[in-house]
């Protein structure tokens, strides 16, 4: 395995020894080279340093020419406006790049250059309830980070804080215990998502006694007490509870193409004999303090609509303790225990203040330190055609397994519309192509998304073949696919000495940008990049489809060279989408 450098860090190079060399007097300058419509780079860095040396920018774009001679890597440079570098660079310098990346198993992209140990908390649904669309996206978006970052070099630790503790367990085993005839031998046999329907059901008849019966109100809250003092029987059918709705989770992520992993399911649970440590922790160092016998934390930045400051509260008057307690010892755990370097919570862009707060309390305390960082990737809400937080027409939330089968059925239609003689998918085929272009379509309208911003949901767009889709890029690499098994006795050979035509290129030119869209996707954390890139990468293809013949070439190695383009292509959309979570059919 062997890192390739890219041509515009070759290029930047080149032209930043240029200017030393022609301006000694400069020092180290930076070129600001970005690719350019005008040529393939463009160097923008002589008009600041014209303005710092009190120069002409034009003359001193020449003296940078003169030093740099056209060769093997640059083929033309040129002085453009008030004192640009509008630079081309070799075919023979893209192909020789590519030829090094194709020849590479990680296609040249290097192992990001500092790394360690980030603990990724996404995918937290609550036991006893169903999930919904709104647990859609941090499943998503955090278990593409987790790939993307484990390709960077990173080391990942998966945690999935569910809600499995809270004064709600006290309100259903209480019921449960009262409605013995609810929760028979059958439904403890049933499927993981009948079981979690029958919880679900119960969960909702339980609240609905809960709030008409003080009585059955009071008896509740007995039960969280036994519960939180390990009490045999509540503890048990707790257990039972969490179980049951782990094989529920766990059939609707296996849905999704999302792998969740037992040991790496830490509820919130999991923290509790942590949390009287963490508040006498923070009490006995002052950064926690008491009002109104609760214990608090406060910020000057922090204040409610009369102006008065927010606390964060710990544990409250009552000797509960508060989300944060849980939040916070999670923190204590993954830096002490777990050795991380970065926590990043993929959670509710709603949930920004709360966890403004902790990360704050945590530096205070001296867990987040200038070593250990806490980020948080939040994202906004899925939306209806109509703009609005998608619901039934019924006004419910809607449930993410429906969603997911119906995402299947529709793009499992668009494969079998699209089968002919030509194509010849057995209806095996057909299932399985449809089930990956479906749960492709709900990721990818997911992650091509600013994960901040708000998306509309709407499955006519997702499946569709043409426009910003995952099945447009699926379908890009099943043409790529196509030409691999046409090709016959046709070698996948690189040839420098060719010209390019302006579709090559384009092709190679943006086929070398994989790596460095890795590393800033990686370092920023910023997955639609890397769907805007592979997006890109299949309109190229396209193009390069349509007219660069493969087979059909004007002479063997430009065959040759065009299937090698072809085939690096293959790679980078497969590589790029599994990285995504998004499978790649090689038949479409």
């Amino acid at each position: 395995m062997a890192s390739v450098p890219s041509l515009a860090s070759t290029v930047q190079q080149r032209i930043a020894d240029a200017l030393s060399a022609a301006l000694p007097e400069a020092g180290a300058a930076d070129p600001l080279l970005r690719r350019s419509d005008r040529a393939d780079f463009q160097a923008n860095g002589i008009l600041a340093l014209a303005k710092k040396l009190k120069g002409n920018p034009r003359e001193l774009a020449a003296k940078v020419v003169e030093s740099l001679a056209a060769g093997d890597l640059l083929k033309e440079i040129e002085v453009s406006g008030p004192g640009f570098l509008n630079i081309t660079v070799s075919d023979q310098a893209i192909t020789e790049t590519l030829a090094a990346r194709a020849a590479d198993d990680r296609l040249g992209v290097p192992y990001a250059e500092k790394s360690g140990t980030t603990v990724i908390d996404y995918a937290q649904p609550n036991v006893a309830k169903e999930m919904h669309v709104g647990h859609l996206r941090s499943a998503v978006i955090g278990d593409a980070m987790v790939q993307i970052l484990e390709f960077a070099g990173e080391k990942v630790v998966r945690r999935h804080h569910i809600g499995d503790w809270g004064t709600q367990f006290g309100m259903l085993i209480q019921y449960l215990i009262e409605h013995p005839h609810e929760l028979d031998h059958k439904d403890a046999a049933a499927s993981g998502e009948e079981a979690m329907s029958n919880l679900n059901r119960l969960y909702k008849a339980a609240r609905v006694v809960f709030d008409s019966d003080a009585e059955f109100k009071d008896r509740a809250r007995q039960r969280v007490v036994d519960l939180q003092a390990g009490d045999e029987e509540t503890v048990a059918m707790w257990r039972r509870f969490v179980d049951e709705s782990k094989i529920y989770f766990y059939s609707v992520f296996d849905k999704l193409d999302v792998k969740i992993a037992d040991p790496d399911v830490v509820g919130e649970s999991g923290y509790n004999d942590m949390l009287e440590e963490t508040c006498q922790i923070l009490e006995d160092s002052g950064v926690a303090v008491r009002s109104e016998g609760a214990l608090c934390v406060f910020f000057d930045d922090v204040k409610g609509p009369d102006g008065n400051p927010t606390p964060l509260i710990v544990k409250k008057s009552n000797g509960g303790y508060g989300y944060a307690a849980t939040d916070l010892s999670a923190i204590r755990n993954r830096v002490g225990d777990l050795k991380a370097d970065t926590l990043l919570y993929v959670v509710d862009v709603r949930q920004s203040l709360h966890f403004k707060m902790v990360f704050e309390t945590a530096r205070r305390a001296g867990w987040l330190t200038e070593d250990v960082t806490a980020h948080q990737l939040g994202f906004g809400t899925v939306l209806g055609k109509d703009g609005k937080p998608f619901k039934t027409r019924e006004g419910e939330t809607v449930r993410l397994v429906d969603l997911l089968d119906e995402a299947i059925e529709r793009a499992t239609t668009v494969v079998r519309e699209k089968n002919n003689d030509k194509i010849a998918l057995t209806e095996e085929e057909i299932v399985e192509n449809g089930a990956q272009i479906g749960i492709g379509a709900v990721k990818y309208a997911d992650l091509s998304t600013s994960a901040a911003r708000d998306y509309k949901f709407d499955l006519d767009q997702m499946v569709a073949l043409n426009g910003d889709t995952s099945v447009y890029i699926q379908y890009a690499y099943a043409r790529a696919k196509s030409i691999s098994r046409n090709a016959a006795d046709l070698t996948a050979q690189p040839h420098p000495e060719l010209e390019l035509v302006p579709a090559e290129r384009a092709l190679g030119l943006h086929l070398d940008q994989f790596g460095e869209t890795l590393a800033e996707v990686a370092a920023a954390y910023e997955p639609h990049k890397l769907a805007a890139y592979l997006y890109q990468l299949a309109s190229l293809y396209t193009t390069f489809y349509a007219e660069c013949p493969v087979l059909k070439a004007d002479t063997p190695a430009q065959a040759e060279n065009r299937y090698f383009l072809s085939e690096l292509t293959a790679r980078t959309l497969h590589q790029g989408m599994a990285l995504l979570g998004i499978r790649t059919p090689e038949r479409l």
